[in-house]
């Protein structure tokens, strides 16, 4: 499991830089497929901060969804509110970084 820890402050950071964003994924029918996951990989990468929006599913699949795409995406999920959800996974390379966190140091 990618374990990323984060502050309270970071995570409030993060949603609501994530407020601005449009869904980059969606998620449909076809659930979790290895495409899926390969776009994911991609947008973090360029990004580090992917806003997601589930189609047809329950609160409770919705939930176990995100837990499922941070474990096998290697990102965190940093909110979850209705139909939409906000993962994060911050670059290895410090320079090539977007979103700056407060009270980081790099």
């Amino acid at each position: 499991m990618y374990d990323f820890p984060l502050t309270g402050a970071q995570r409030s950071h993060l949603r609501s830089l994530g407020q601005k964003f449009d869904a980059g994924l969606k998620i449909g029918r076809a659930g979790l497929t290895p495409e899926f996951f390969a776009e994911l990989q991609k947008l973090l990468r360029a990004r580090e901060l992917v806003k997601l929006r589930f189609l047809g599913a329950d609160r409770d699949e919705r939930a176990a969804l995100c837990e499922k795409i941070a474990d096998e995406g290697r990102c965190v999920c940093v909110g979850a509110v209705g139909h939409t959800a906000l993962f994060y996974r911050q670059h290895p390379e410090p320079k090539a970084r977007t979103v700056v966190l407060p009270g980081s140091h790099d």
